[in-house]
């Protein structure tokens, strides 16, 4: 099985890289369009800002890529807010896979949200095998709304999507990679898909 994990100005790759390693599974860490449309499943990870990861997207024309993906892709983080429709990180337009808005943490909580805090599901799928209220590792200050794509909510100070599925697309907000067993056993879960 090729799993791709699509390399871009954005941290974590390493990461999401040893996270598959422990599952026993090789990865190759890329941006070659040809080697990203071949592979069997694709990783589209991401710490960092989103105007200017959108601008390195746009220029390396993987903008245009991702959304034309026909196997399994699975968005992190801001790999799953790039994949929105619209951030308000520096007002940035995004690759609109999801049909949904990116905002800012307001209010009375801290920002940005770290640390575990526990998601709310109803399928299998990307979370076969583990029980809804289990508990997953944050990192964010923007969240995504809820709407027709969410696959699994969080609460902090507002109901937000901590996944989202479409068609072949799923995106997780928080780091599998770093969310011990919970988190092995979602990217396990997404590689068998």
């Amino acid at each position: 099985m090729k799993i791709v994990v699509i390399k871009y100005n954005a941290g974590n790759i390493g990461s999401v890289a040893n996270a598959l390693e422990r599952l026993g599974m090789q990865c190759s860490v890329t941006d070659d369009p040809d080697t990203i449309t071949r592979a069997d499943k694709v990783i589209f990870p991401g710490v960092g800002e989103a105007s200017s990861t959108m601008k390195y997207l746009k220029e390396s024309r993987l903008d245009q890529l991702i959304p034309g993906l026909k196997q399994p892709v699975l968005g992190i983080c801001l790999g799953m807010q790039l994949m929105c429709t619209w951030s308000e990180e520096g007002d940035t337009p995004a690759m609109g896979i999801f049909p949904q808005k990116v905002e800012l943490f307001r209010g009375s909580v801290k920002v940005p949200h770290m640390g575990w805090n526990s998601i709310s599901f109803n399928q299998d799928g990307l979370f076969k095998g583990i029980e809804s209220g289990c508990y997953v590792y944050f990192v964010h200050s923007y969240y995504v709304e809820t709407g027709i794509s969410t696959l699994a909510t969080c609460d902090y100070g507002i109901r937000f999507s901590a996944a989202l599925h479409h068609d072949n697309f799923y995106a997780v907000q928080f780091h599998p990679e770093k969310s011990g067993e919970i988190g092995q056993q979602i990217l396990k879960n997404f590689i068998e898909l």
